[in-house]
């Protein structure tokens, strides 16, 4: 007998034994390194600290909820996918991961691109002072507005998403006098191995222009012959928390095919190809996440190998990681506030935050860690849910995990690997404010986005 799905996705509402579960870790003081951002340790007391600051000290002076961004940790990782590419390529770092003006400096210093998909994110690269020649403007539907800033600003390229919006972007170049550097984005048929609302190279989503069936072929003709535009090269992503490289082999094979076709066909050869980001992060201990260096040479060895058997001259790769880079450099600091025990079943941990501040839990069953963080604990383990203080039974932080026994009220506990895709989509449900992003470096401690207010939900209520 069937039933239906829980509308805050699958597994949310079933309750199981403990039975079920794998045994806990043998230390719940312990700190995966795979998981936690880099200066992140326990000290002598038992208190958690990132950038030399121990978390107590951080709830003081910023609240809680409150996420804890390490910025030596996002500079190296922006160095070691810079070094790992190369002068050869480029590297886009993915704003929507989370973006914001500190961000944007701290890209321009390490060397890297930025790609926006928006004008709200194209207003704050801008803002920031990065150069417009070393952004790339994404998105399914940009808006005649959207698309004119982005010219009138001088971006380096837009990625073309639609035969409309082919025909949209050149008509605002010729309006404005340009001549606007494009790709166009293909759905190469590849299936990622991830959830189904964040895979995106099938052909039945909203993004690209398919290949199955010419379409993205025509595309191309299209492009060729529109004096406002200049096509540099095709654009592929296949899906994002991926792990395997075997997908990619599988796009770059379909791209530079239809670059072999497009040199065939009008006697030119594109001298790019992007194949995106989707990289994934390790959320808990069980995930096993490529290096950077591991992913350059594998792509960089796909697509010679490719365009060597189609005699073609290997263009230029770039990527896109975003969660690869800021994903794992911030936690999540949250206080206890009510431990609810089921008898038999599991215990309810309630924090002061929740689906407003971490949405991906409810929306695509994401798995996360969680530790407690404000001492340390020689108790059993004990099964439990963090859940947020919000009016939906699917609000749930993180949906198992084992934390001392004797948490009590007034705790912090804090969740890693939440420097992506949670302030980015982050909500005012139920008027929650959302929380601050406090950057951590070298003993210091600074807002770079401040936590909203009532008067900001004030501000904008208008009445």
């Amino acid at each position: 007998m069937s039933r239906s799905a829980h509308p805050a996705g699958p597994r949310h509402a079933d309750v199981l034994t403990e039975g079920h579960y794998a045994a806990p870790p043998a230390d719940l003081n312990a700190l995966d390194e795979k998981v936690w951002a880099r200066t992140v340790s326990r000290n002598a007391d038992g208190v958690v600290a990132v950038g030399g600051i121990e978390v107590t000290r951080l709830a003081e002076e910023f609240g809680t909820p409150a996420y804890f961004l390490d910025e030596s940790d996002f500079r190296a990782r922006c160095r070691a996918w810079a070094d790992a590419f190369g002068r050869d390529a480029d590297v886009f770092y993915a704003g929507k991961a989370f973006l914001s003006r500190a961000v944007v400096r701290w890209l321009q210093e390490e060397g890297l691109n930025l790609d926006v998909c928006s004008g709200g994110e194209l207003t704050i690269a801008l803002a920031a002072g990065m150069p417009a020649e070393r952004i790339a403007f994404h998105g399914n539907n940009k808006t005649v507005a959207e698309i004119e800033r982005a010219m009138e600003a001088g971006v380096g390229r837009i990625v073309l998403d639609s035969f409309q919006e082919i025909v949209r972007v050149s008509h605002v170049a010729q309006r404005l006098g340009k001549r606007q550097r494009v790709q166009i984005r293909v759905t190469v048929g590849v299936e990622a191995h991830t959830h189904e609302f964040i895979a995106t190279a099938h052909e039945d989503q909203k993004f690209g222009i398919a290949l199955a069936g010419g379409e993205a072929a025509e595309a191309v003709r299209r492009a060729l012959t529109l004096d406002g535009l200049e096509l540099v090269g095709i654009h592929s992503h296949i899906g994002s928390q991926i792990f395997d490289m075997a997908g990619f082999e599988v796009s770059a094979r379909r791209v530079v095919q239809l670059l072999a076709e497009v040199r065939d066909e009008h006697g030119i050869e594109l001298p790019e190809i992007d194949l995106g980001g989707g990289l994934g992060i390790a959320y808990t201990s069980d995930d096993d996440p490529c290096e950077p260096h591991e992913i350059a040479k594998a792509l960089g060895d796909i697509v010679t190998r490719e365009c060597e058997a189609a005699g073609l001259a290997t263009p230029r790769i770039s990527v896109e990681p975003g969660r690869a880079i800021v994903g794992p450099t911030a936690f999540t600091l949250y206080e206890v506030g009510t431990v609810k025990h089921l008898e038999g079943l599991r215990t309810y941990v309630s924090v002061d935050g929740g689906m407003s501040d971490n949405i991906r839990t409810a929306l695509y069953d994401a798995e996360y860690s969680v530790a407690l963080v404000s001492r340390r604990s020689d108790a059993e383990p004990q099964l439990v849910r963090v859940v947020g203080k919000h009016c939906e039974s699917g609000d749930i932080v993180v949906k198992d995990a084992f934390l001392p026994s004797d948490l009590a009220p007034g705790d912090l506990i804090a969740v890693p690997a939440t420097g992506a895709y949670c302030r980015a989509m982050a909500s005012n449900y139920n008027h929650a404010l959302r929380p601050p992003v406090v950057a951590v470096r070298d003993g210091e401690a600074r807002v770079i986005v401040r936590r909203e207010t009532e008067e900001d939900l004030l501000r904008l209520d208008v009445g």
